[in-house]
């Protein structure tokens, strides 16, 4: 049982952040709108009679998850006026605190790739809180109904809809990160080589590129799909990069990930869907909102 005292109470939510971050994450797919989340949360926590709190961890678990469901809401709408595809902001992976244990961090990372969060975006805002809940955190029903303030019927018939959903959905991608970055740094050379040929190598004939600028920079509007008119359009993008561009190989979303910097500043995104040793979609983001989370600190 709780004290009242400031410490005590921020204490027991910074020990639990990681978790709330998580939830919301996977909810909103943007980083923004998780940590205001966390913030509204931290507000609700701290006004919060802490004495009849009798599990910390599952109290805040309740109030983000049902937080995040009312922002998904939101969000939604805003999302159908989107200018362009829409993509789940970029998030590191490769930094400390987020799910150190081996086993953990499998389920972690798969949780969080791009071709499982644009999929989640597909689910009602409750199938959504199910899945992440029951598939990521590994919850059982009966939590999650009480969470939800639903019967466990009705959590089990969500999850089932939900899981068929992703499993039709998601892509199969090659998560050997070995492979992932012999591939991407491959495809770097190829691209700012002018080897056209080399680039068609690596592609598979139903390669698509799906960029995200939000419309607040360059990038195709329309999924660009085939291998060669991928090839010709990101050849047509490397001869007029500007002055100053850097690249570095890092992992996002638990994956090698492509990073471009222009005076320092967060540009580009760029992360392979590979599969059967092809590159079978290449992401591109380039909202600037959406990177801001990379900028150096």
């Amino acid at each position: 049982m709780l004290k009242d005292s400031t410490t005590e109470v921020t204490d027991v939510f910074e020990e639990h952040r990681s978790v709330l971050f998580g939830v919301a994450y996977r909810m909103l797919g943007r980083v923004a709108d998780a940590e205001d989340v966390l913030q509204d949360a931290w507000l609700r926590w701290s006004g919060t009679d802490h004495a009849a709190v009798r599990e910390p961890r599952a109290f805040l678990v309740r109030i983000t998850t049902r937080l995040a469901i009312d922002r998904l809401r939101q969000v939604q709408s805003r999302r159908e006026s989107y200018v362009g595809p829409w993509l789940p902001e970029p998030l590191r992976t490769d930094v400390g605190g987020i799910a150190p244990d081996t086993a953990e961090r499998a389920v972690f990372t798969e949780s969080v790739t791009l071709a499982v969060l644009v999929v989640l975006e597909s689910l009602s805002p409750l199938e959504r809180a199910v899945f992440v809940l029951r598939e990521a955190f590994g919850y059982p029903y009966a939590e999650i109904a009480t969470t939800l303030d639903r019967s466990e019927a009705a959590v089990r018939q969500l999850a089932g809809r939900a899981r068929r959903h992703v499993e039709e959905g998601k892509p199969r991608y090659e998560v050997d990160p070995d492979r992932q970055r012999e591939l991407t740094e491959r495809f770097l050379a190829a691209a700012a080589g002018d080897d056209l040929d080399g680039l068609l190598s690596l592609l598979a004939a139903d390669a698509r590129l799906v960029g995200d600028s939000g419309g607040k920079a360059k990038a195709p509007l329309r999924i660009i799909e085939s291998a060669d008119k991928v090839a010709r359009f990101l050849f047509g993008v490397t001869k007029s990069l500007p002055a100053g561009l850097e690249f570095s190989v890092l992992e996002l979303n638990g994956g090698i990930a492509v990073l471009a910097l222009l005076d320092g500043v967060p540009d580009t995104v760029i992360q392979l869907g590979i599969a059967d040793g092809e590159i079978k979609t290449v992401y591109i983001v380039r909202n600037p909102a959406k990177l801001e989370s990379l900028a150096a600190r």
